[in-house]
C-alpha cells in the first residue's frame, strides 16, 4: 500500500497500540510509507472500519504471546525499515520482539518506542494517559481560568508530544542509517515531547516574563487583546491582536478607534479595556463579528465547532478537512510541491504471506 508521498517505498511495521503511536503510524502512511499494522487477535486495540487514525495501513493479525505470532513479527521486522511500538519498558523484550533481537535480524532497523513516560525513570513502568503526561510537565497547571480547575486539553497535547517527536525521531534515525548503515532505538516519550512544545514558556520564565498563576501572563487570557469573548448568540470570537497595527485594526472594527481608552500595553488599564471589549462583543453575534472583520488584518477569528470548521471557506479552500468513504477527517500535513499526499483509504485486512511476498519483492 505504498503511497505517492515523499516516504514512498519506506516499510513500517506497527505493533498495534493506542494514542500517539497510532498517530505516528498514520502520519508516516500519509506521507507515503507502506505501513503494516500487526493487530492482536483480541484485546483493547480493535480495527474499527473507517477510523481515520487507522487509515492507510494493511492489517495482519498475530498473537505475540504465541511462537507463531512472534515468528511472524520477527519475519516482518527483518524486512522493515522502521518498527513502531508503544509497550511498557520490558514488555517487548519479554514477548521476544524487543530491539536486541530485531536489530540482530535487521541491523538497519529503526526501532521506535513511542510511550508516555519513556524507557527509563521511576515512572516508566506505570500506566498513564494524555492528561497525566501533560500534568507532569507543568503545562496542564497553566491551562484554564484563574478561578477554575485546570482544563483538560482534549488529547491534543499528549498525542502531539508523542506522535510528532516519534516521527521526527524516526526520520532523523533513517537519515543516520544512510551514513552509518546501522539502525538504532528511538525513545519518544510524551512527557519529553510536551515539555519541548512548551519551550516558549520556559523561555519566558528564563527572561522573568512568566508567572506560575493562570491568567497572569500575556498568552493565558490575562491580556484583553489576547483572549476570547462571548457574543450576543452565546458563541465566541478569538482575539489575538498583539502587534500595534493589529490592535489598531481591532479597535477600528469594534468602533472604538476614537474612544478614550487606556493604552494597549498599560496593564493597569486592562480591566477597563476588557470590560469595554466584553460589552461591545456582546452586542452582535459571532457570525456578525466575523463578517465585520472579514479581510481585516486584526487577528480576530470566530471560535468554530468541528462541524463548522469542516466547511469554513479557508479550510475548505485548502481541503484541510476531507471526506473518505463518508468519514470526515483531517487531511495529511504538511504538503509538498512534487510528491503529493492524500487521505489514504480505511484499514485493509491482509495476510502475512502477502505482505512478506510484497516486501521481499522490493
Amino acid at each position: 500500500m505504498t503511497g505517492t508521498g515523499p516516504l514512498s517505498g519506506l516499510r513500517v511495521l506497527e505493533l498495534a497500540g493506542l494514542g500517539s503511536v497510532a498517530v505516528a503510524a498514520m502520519t508516516l502512511a500519509d506521507l507515503g510509507a507502506d505501513v503494516v499494522r500487526l493487530d492482536r487477535p483480541s484485546g483493547p486495540y480493535p480495527v474499527s472500519d473507517g477510523d481515520p487514525i487507522l487509515r492507510g495501513r494493511r492489517h495482519v493479525r498475530a498473537d505475540l504471546k504465541t511462537a507463531e505470532g512472534r515468528a511472524a513479527a520477527l519475519e516482518l521486522a527483518a524486512s522493515a525499515d522502521v518498527l513502531l511500538e508503544s509497550l511498557r519498558p520490558g514488555v517487548a523484550e519479554r514477548l521476544g520482539v524487543g530491539p536486541r533481537i530485531c536489530l540482530a535480524r535487521n541491523p538497519r532497523l529503526v526501532y521506535a518506542r513511542v510511550t508516555g513516560w519513556g524507557q527509563d525513570g521511576p515512572m516508566s513502568h506505570l500506566g498513564g494517559h494524555d492528561l497525566n503526561y501533560v500534568a507532569l510537565t507543568g503545562v496542564l497547571r497553566a491551562l484554564g481560568r484563574a478561578d477554575e480547575r485546570p482544563a483538560p486539553p482534549l488529547n491534543l497535547l499528549g498525542f502531539a508530544g508523542g506522535a510528532i517527536f516519534g516521527v521526527v525521531g524516526v526520520l532523523a534515525a533513517l537519515r543516520e542509517v544512510e551514513r552509518s548503515g546501522r539502525g538504532q532505538v528511538v525513545d519518544a516519550a510524551i512527557v519529553d515531547g510536551v515539555g519541548l512544545l512548551a519551550q516558549m514558556v520556559w523561555s519566558f520564565r528564563q527572561r522573568g516574563q512568566w508567572t506560575e498563576e493562570r491568567e497572569s501572563n500575556l498568552f493565558d487570557g490575562h491580556a484583553p487583546f489576547y483572549d476570547t469573548y462571548r457574543c450576543a448568540d452565546g458563541e465566541f470570537v478569538a482575539v489575538a491582536a498583539m502587534e500595534p497595527v493589529f490592535y489598531a485594526n481591532l479597535l477600528d472594527g469594534l468602533g472604538l478607534a476614537g474612544e478614550d481608552l487606556p493604552a494597549q500595553l498599560d496593564e493597569k488599564g486592562w480591566p477597563v479595556l476588557r470590560a469595554r471589549f466584553t460589552e461591545v462583543f456582546a452586542g452582535r453575534t459571532r457570525d456578525e463579528w466575523a463578517a465585520v472583520f472579514e479581510g481585516r488584518d486584526a487577528c480576530l477569528t470566530p471560535v468554530l465547532r468541528f462541524s463548522e470548521a469542516a466547511v469554513h471557506p479557508h479550510l475548505a479552500a485548502r481541503s484541510a478537512v476531507v471526506s473518505r468513504d463518508g468519514v470526515q477527517q483531517a487531511a495529511p500535513a504538511p504538503r509538498f510541491s512534487r510528491t503529493t499526499t492524500s487521505a489514504a483509504p480505511p484499514p485493509v485486512p491482509d495476510s502475512l504471506t502477502a505482505v512478506l511476498a510484497d516486501w521481499r519483492d522490493r
